[in-house]
């Protein structure tokens, strides 16, 4: 159960300023390290240069630092809005892919890749999949009016699985486009052109910034739906608008990052571990921890084997999985 407890100003702020500080140096690894050597000193000089000709110039303007936002928008939004459905459902397993919204995007990236549509039009496509999936979970998840959490996990479960279904029988027309799928299957920030952060950076700070400012109703929630409306809160009302806005967020990640796995769901566990349960920390948190843990994951995927590339799917999966596992063990006491 959610604290609901006065906070301490200067304490809260001290830990949004610890969690920005860990997610800045993570953008500072990403953009120091990769297969091109460079100081740190060079990186900070060519930052805060304009001189277009400095010899680093495209490698952090054009490659390195479009790649850290897209790292820190996917990995802070992810991280978020798994936090936001673990409250408003009561279920620790909920997390952003578990409700099919990823597998509507998916499905129209590929379906994409099938009709031949250019990188623009797979975002375009990838994105109206995952809208499309939204609208459906959203009007097959209430009950007497209100989201319920079983019956919106479950729609969503059912939907995920059919258009995770239909993914599969796309994939068998393509042929030169397979590894692209399969890599937007995996999860790949690689892809992503630079033009999109000018929507996906701001969507994605805006979303957040509205739910952590809801994020004391979320603790309310957590008392119970009866509990919550003597308290004064329109339980329909903040149920429905985290739903949609938190939605249209993960529309966007998934049309530029395809599926990036156990970012929503292993990182706000860790941060209640941490820090306890109270949602008005637990949400900042969530967003700069699990935009540093992408971010730093990203900077992995591109420099373990370089010049070549992992997907960052992967690392994130390799090391998410084993990690869960052990938070399992740790806190019920598991033999595993």
């Amino acid at each position: 159960m959610a604290s609901i407890e006065r906070l301490n100003l200067k304490s809260y702020l001290i830990k949004l300023l610890i969690f920005f500080g860990i997610a800045f140096l993570s953008a500072v690894i990403g953009l120091w390290a990769g297969p091109i050597k460079m100081s740190l000193s060079d990186v900070l000089s060519t930052l805060f240069s304009s001189d277009t000709t400095k010899t680093y110039y495209q490698i952090i303007w054009e490659i390195r630092l479009p790649r850290v936002l897209f790292a820190l928008a996917v990995g802070g939004g992810l991280s978020i809005a798994g936090a936001v459905f673990q409250a408003i459902l009561m279920n620790p397993l909920a997390e952003p892919y578990i409700l099919g919204i990823s597998s509507g995007g998916t499905f129209g990236a590929v379906l994409s890749f099938v009709i031949g549509a250019s990188l623009v039009g797979t975002q375009l496509f990838s994105f109206a999949g995952a809208f499309l999936v939204m609208i459906l979970v959203f009007v097959l998840g209430k009950r007497f009016g209100e989201l319920e959490p079983n019956v919106l996990l479950l729609t969503g479960v059912m939907i995920g699985a059919f258009f995770s279904a239909a993914i599969l029988l796309l994939m068998t027309l393509l042929n030169d486009s397979l590894r692209t799928a399969v890599f937007w299957l995996i999860g790949n920030l690689s892809i992503a052109p630079k033009e999109n952060l000018v929507f996906v950076l701001p969507v994605t700070l805006i979303v957040s910034f509205i739910l952590t400012m809801n994020s004391n109703k979320y603790n309310l929630l957590s008392l119970g739906i009866d509990t919550a409306k003597q308290l004064g809160v329109n339980t329909v009302a903040v149920k429905n608008i985290t739903y949609v806005i938190t939605s249209i967020m993960i529309g966007a990640l998934v049309s530029v990052s395809g599926i990036i796995g156990f970012v929503g769901l292993l990182i706000p566990h860790i941060c209640r571990l941490i820090f306890g349960t109270d949602n008005r920390v637990v949400l900042p948190a969530s967003f700069f921890i699990g935009a540093a843990y992408l971010t730093l994951a990203d900077t992995l995927a591109r420099t373990l084997v370089a010049p070549s590339e992992l997907p960052v799917g992967a690392i994130t999966a390799l090391i998410g999985a084993p990690v869960f596992v052990y938070l399992l063990k740790q806190k019920f006491n598991v033999r595993i």
